[in-house]
């Protein structure tokens, strides 16, 4: 199962973001726990300044605006 992170305070891209992730697990039948975190002081933990972010086992694969449906494909 891969930990997936969702950085971000709660915009529409961050929101689409989840979804995505979700939608193409989903489709491709892998097994995640996503979560969302909204706290400012534990997003810069990450080192990211532009949301969104993601982070999948504890490592920042993306950050700012929404990851295309390739490249989230490819986390999986």
């Amino acid at each position: 199962m891969k930990h997936i992170k969702v950085l971000g305070t709660g915009c529409a891209n961050c929101k689409s973001t989840m979804k995505l992730i979700a939608d193409i697990a989903l489709e491709k039948g892998v097994d995640i726990q996503l979560e969302k975190t909204e706290e400012i002081q534990d997003i810069m933990a990450y080192g990211v300044m532009s949301t969104p972010g993601v982070v999948i086992d504890e490592k920042v694969v993306h950050a700012g605006g929404i990851p295309s449906r390739d490249k989230i494909s490819g986390w999986f």
